[in-house]
């Protein structure tokens, strides 16, 4: 069996050496990567609004193929901003989505935000109780739970379909109406078919049709919804500063 000598090992420099010749901070290498994903970008269909919440979705993923998946309702951007502005509660579908969140972001919209106003029942006790009983999953009885919070909230789905399921049932049959949907569930079984019939019921949303998805994707768009809302306070309507 042949040994390397440890030497031979050391032999090339780190690469991290490389960024301590040239340091950047954390924002000056969040600015960067968005100028490569403009340079590198494809033509694209979306509007300036929306192009700055794919931007940051692909940042989150590395991925350019994931724009042709995404879909924006017509009155998408306008409904996000004006209850992000107004301070509506947030449901989410799983914790990791409620840890994801920044409150410091949340909260450069509208200072009202707290953590309180981050909800997930899914891990409750009760639900998990009701769950068992029922053989179905917690995350359908989570979100009846929400339902008084859903009505003129916001939705967040990044990881059930059954959710998103659920809320669609609720819109249909009990008139429940959010103020915008982020329907991006992950996974094989349902997931399709929820994004496709949120689609058709009326509701200002953003969706990535397909199997894809995710907790960090949904996190990363509310967050690029909260600049452009911050933006809109600051410099007008146009949230353009230029």
């Amino acid at each position: 069996m042949t040994t390397i000598d440890p030497k031979e090992k050391r032999s090339t420099s780190p690469l991290i050496h490389a960024f301590y010749a040239s340091p950047m901070t954390g924002q000056e290498i969040e600015d960067r990567s968005f100028e490569m994903i403009d340079q590198e970008a494809p033509a694209h269909r979306f509007m300036p609004e929306e192009w700055k919440v794919v931007r940051r979705m692909i940042h989150t993923t590395g991925d350019f193929t994931l724009m042709d998946a995404i879909r924006f309702s017509p009155d998408a951007i306008p409904s996000a901003v004006e209850a992000l502005l107004g301070g509506r509660p947030i449901y989410v579908d799983s914790n990791m989505i409620r840890s994801g969140l920044s409150l410091a972001r949340l909260q450069s919209v509208n200072k009202d935000y707290c953590r309180e106003s981050i909800v997930c029942y899914v891990a409750d006790q009760g639900i998990s109780l009701q769950a068992q009983e029922a053989n179905l999953p917690r995350s359908l009885f989570a979100v009846r739970k929400a339902a008084s919070i859903l009505d003129g909230g916001i939705a967040v789905f990044g990881n059930s379909p059954i959710a998103l399921l659920e809320l669609n049932r609720m819109i249909i049959e009990k008139d429940i109406r959010p103020s915008f949907v982020i329907a991006m569930p992950v996974g094989f079984v349902h997931v399709v078919g929820s994004k496709k019939e949120l689609m058709s019921l009326g509701v200002p949303y953003i969706t990535v049709v397909g199997r894809r998805g995710g907790s960090p994707l949904a996190v990363s768009v509310i967050h690029a919804l909260c600049s452009l809302a911050s933006a809109q306070t600051r410099y007008g309507k146009d949230g353009n500063h230029e």
